[in-house]
Parts: C-alpha cells; structure tokens; sequence
C-alpha cells in the first residue's frame, strides 16, 4: 500500500512535550501544481490563492491548528522581530514571538533557514527567518532576546535550525562571505566563489546567547540537493513554492 505523503518533519528536539506543536514542511501532499507541486504554502509566488488555502489546511489540520490561528511573518530579509498576540500577515518582520498559547507562528522559505525556538517551561516560543542577510544581522540573537523579555530562559531554550542550503551549494561573491566569520567561509576544490555554512553560522549565534550546545539541533537536510523533498528558490531558478516552518504552544495543555 502507498503510504500518503509527509507533510512536515518533527524536530527531535522538543522531544515529547505535550505542549510544542513544531516542524518544518515537506513540498508533498499538497495540491498545488508545477511549477509550486504540490504543498506549496506560500501566496506570494504566482500560485492559485485556492490552492494555498487548501494546502494550508491540510497542513494546519495535521497538527491541530486552525487556519485562523495562525500568525505569519511579511518577511523582507530584514532582522525586525516583533512580539504578537494574535493572528495574521505582519508585514515588514521576519521573526516573531509569543507567549499567546492556540497561536501559531509561521515563517516561510526556500533555501533560507526557519529557526524555531522554545523555552516550555516559560511556554515563550519564537520563529525567524534567516537568510545570508539575517545572519549577517543576527537575527537570531534579537529573538532570543526578546523572548528573554517575555520570561524564556537561554539554558532552557530548544532551537531547530530547519534545513536550508547547504555549504556545498551556497556559492557566493566575496563581498557577501567578507560579512560572515572565517570560520563559515570555505573554498572548495574546482570553484572560483567562496562558500558559506549558513547553518553553522546560526547554530553559533545560538550557542552565543546561551543555548546549550545539546539543546540545538540543525537539520541535515539541504533545500537545494532534495528537491524531491522540498522547493528551492536557487535550484529552480525561482520559480518554485515555499516550505513553512512552525512553532506554537497548544491550548490544551
């Protein structure tokens, strides 16, 4: 018998807490079609509005949310984090956090990094998008920081860097890799560009603000080798569909 598509991954890393509804999703089970085939959640890249709501649904009714629970990022691969209480499109950031249980946060992408992150025990969760120019920013540290704010602790945080590029197929020019630490940047034998750890570079940010090294876990997966799995804004030359991570605290618990 066929077994239906996975709609989503489930980080490890939050482990069994009833509490923490989070993942990363797949570009299967969906009904749009190609170029955005099939789970394509995002109304920005020229899909049928029909299809996205569809796919959303289905997505959001995996796991136990309403479509209308759900908060998304009007991301501009900028570093504005914003805190929020309730659903809906909040143009201009790419991260966001709350302490609003039933509410989901949402980040879309395509190659970049969605970074989810909780402390359950404060029951703060966070969501950023970060691309090369969100690391740059250091996205990532504002949002711990704000999540600071709302009572998370950095030695009780979970964080799940969801898969993006991969070093060996994140080319860049040199005057984007002279804007991230040595220690990302590599030369790889036969190519004339340098090339960066976009993950390694968040997984250090992380680490920076005080979460543990165990507490973080970085997806191994890249968007651009696996796009049987999921969409790739590189590898398909732009025209393609986005993935959605998300992050949320259940009302029920």
């Amino acid at each position: 018998m066929t077994q239906p598509p996975t709609l989503y991954l489930h980080p490890a890393v939050f482990g069994e807490n009833a509490s923490i509804v989070a993942g990363f999703s797949t570009r299967g089970g969906g009904c749009s079609g190609p170029p955005n085939a099939s789970l394509n959640l995002s109304l920005s890249v020229g899909d049928d509005e029909a299809h996205v709501r569809e796919n959303r649904r289905r997505l959001f009714e995996s796991i136990g949310f309403s479509p209308e629970a759900v908060a998304y990022a009007g991301q501009v691969h900028g570093a504005a984090v914003k805190v929020v209480d309730a659903s809906g499109l909040y143009r201009g950031y790419d991260g966001m956090v709350t302490r609003t249980t039933g509410l989901l946060l949402c980040i879309t992408a395509a190659d970049c990094a969605a970074v989810l992150l909780a402390d359950a025990e404060a029951r703060v969760v966070g969501a950023c998008h970060a691309g090369w120019r969100g690391a740059v920013a250091r996205i990532v540290v504002d949002t711990v920081a704000i999540m600071q704010r709302l009572g998370a602790a950095p030695d009780r945080l979970r964080a799940y860097v969801g898969p993006c590029i991969s070093t060996a197929h994140f080319e860049v020019g040199p005057e984007v890799a002279a804007q991230f630490d040595p220690a990302f940047v590599s030369r790889l034998p036969g190519r004339p560009k340098p090339h960066v750890d976009l993950k390694a570079a968040i997984a250090a940010q992380l680490a920076e603000t005080g979460v543990a090294e165990a507490h973080i876990e970085v997806s191994p997966h890249c968007t651009v080798a696996e796009t049987g799995t999921f969409f790739s804004h590189r590898a398909e030359q732009g025209r393609t569909g986005r993935m959605m991570g998300f992050i949320g605290i259940k009302n029920s618990v």
